[in-house]
């Protein structure tokens, strides 16, 4: 080896030894960074020694799918548990204190004992106070059910406004990619930088992405839609104002297609978009249409029944205990029509209300034991004994009388109302626990994908450490093969003095 081409090999290493430095620092100080994936400088030897030619990342395209893929699966999961989790607080925590269940169970004991003492009016008093609990408990449920489809859709709102957002900056990093790549530059960076966008927006919608030329990207959502192909495509919604039982939200348009919701308790939402609509349009309506099921039911058993109508005539009923506002509202002195047998009135639960006739001091509650909450027309206890049980006890009967509920409640057909009620309960139970459990299923699946990507990609301190000591014994050969070049150029020239 000549004197210069020791003194190019030493120039050599220290250029490289400089380039490694600066990788490995730059591992260091990333390390504690969740979407930093590691560099490692990448050397070629040749005649004049080894070269650093690239830098390259520690990308793994498989376990990157899978891990956007699973995160976004648990991002749906997670939002439909909560929506979920939040409707049970509406009845009362895990022992469904304030469930029409338990209030009607409430009343029902409440008329029971009352029939046994039919002369005590404080004990009608009694029954007055827990159907007004009842009704405000439905009015209560009711209008804070239709509070989370409300929230829900302003989420839905955020969600868009973020969404393009992270589009835009997905097209800025994606650019420069391509033009890092097109030139033959260090595109690591923009990379790191569209990586995370990928993620954010991985749990908003489920997203695919295709790698083209000049490692391009073009996203689709789950469903097929173009998400992102060159440019970003628009995603529009128009948030509602408010909501009632009948208010059907809009949707959200990702390039002109309609964004579908999620469906079942272990959903199949990708992304919180699709769960955020799941609990806006399917989840909230169904559990409101079972609130508005128990509201009828209620009605319908402790109904009145016109006393001077001879059989075979058919008979003519009207809201007793309970009873509601019609829209439109009937013009005095006409009866408050009963709501229509066998399908959901859409927002009584919200209108259900304990009839002004027997609440006191201006109502009478012994109206309920002796009928004519609607007039003496009804009045079935027509000498006005104290000791009149019989009507109190076909009311307490009437909680076990069969009725026909709508099938689109999904817990429909001929039940009792104090089943139905429960049945409306353990639906809501059934759906948590069931989301509750996928939940646990989809974030382990998570932790594995993000463990696994995080071993294949992400910075080991020790591995970084061990390769500095590397590296800095090469600065040690390189310094100690200069000053031997140096000590013998220093001789030469010694001797040809």
């Amino acid at each position: 080896m000549t004197l210069s081409s020791a003194l190019s090999t030493a120039q050599s290493i220290l250029s490289n030894t400089g380039v490694q430095t600066g990788v490995v620092s730059k591992n260091i100080s990333n390390a504690q960074s969740p979407n930093y994936v590691r560099r490692s400088a990448v050397l070629t030897t040749g005649g004049n020694g080894a070269q650093v030619v690239a830098i390259n990342r520690s990308q793994n395209q498989a376990l990157q799918r899978q891990t956007i893929e699973t995160s976004s699966i648990y991002s749906g999961q997670a939002v439909l548990l909560a929506g979920l989790q939040e409707m049970k607080s509406l009845m009362g925590g895990n022992d469904y204190e304030t469930s029409p269940s338990n209030l009607i169970a409430n009343l029902r004991n409440s008329l029971q004992t009352w029939a046994s003492k039919p002369g005590e009016t404080t004990l009608g008093a009694t029954v007055v106070s827990t159907a007004q609990d009842v009704a405000n408990g439905l009015n209560t449920a009711s209008s804070e059910l239709q509070a989370i489809r409300k929230r829900a859709d302003d989420e839905i709102a955020q969600n868009v406004d973020t969404l393009n957002q992270l589009l835009s900056q997905f097209e800025t990093a994606n650019n420069k990619v391509k033009q890092e790549v097109a030139v033959g530059g260090n595109p690591n960076d923009a990379l790191d930088e569209r990586d995370t966008l990928l993620k954010q927006i991985s749990e908003i919608v489920g997203v695919t992405s295709v790698v083209r030329e000049n490692q391009d990207i073009a996203l689709y959502t789950s469903e097929g839609t173009v998400l992102f192909e060159t440019l970003a495509r628009t995603v529009t919604f128009t948030p509602t104002v408010a909501y009632g039982a009948a208010t059907v939200g809009n949707g959200v348009y990702i390039d002109g297609v309609a964004v579908k919701a999620g469906i079942g308790s272990d959903t199949s939402a990708k992304g919180s978009l699709q769960a955020l609509l799941q609990i806006r349009d399917e989840v909230a309506p169904l559990f409101q249409s079972q609130l508005d099921e128990v509201a009828r039911g209620l009605i319908v058993a402790f109904a009145e029944s016109d006393q001077t109508v001879v059989p075979p005539a058919a008979p003519i009923l009207a809201p007793g205990l309970f009873t509601w506002t019609p829209s439109p509202a009937p013009v005095p002195p006409a009866l408050t029509p009963m709501p229509a047998d066998g399908v959901v009135q859409p927002g009584l639960a919200s209108l259900i209300k304990v009839n002004a006739a027997v609440i006191p001091p201006s109502g009478q509650p012994e109206r309920i034991r002796d009928g004519g909450i609607n007039g003496a027309d009804f009045v079935q206890n027509a000498t006005g004994a104290k000791g009149y049980s019989e009507l109190l006890n076909k009311l307490d009967q009437a909680f076990d009388t069969k009725i026909t509920f709508d099938a689109e409640t999904e817990i429909g057909g001929s039940l009792s109302l104090q089943a139905f009620a429960a049945d409306s309960m353990g639906w809501l139970e059934m759906r948590r626990s069931t989301a509750t459990s996928a939940g646990e299923n989809k974030l382990a699946m998570l932790s594995r994908a993000t463990d696994a990507y995080s071993s294949e990609t992400g910075v080991s301190l020790d591995e970084e450490l061990a390769l500095l000591l590397d590296i800095e014994q090469s600065y040690k050969a390189a310094a100690k093969l200069m000053s031997t070049v140096d000590t013998m150029m220093q001789a030469l020239l010694d001797a040809a003095r």
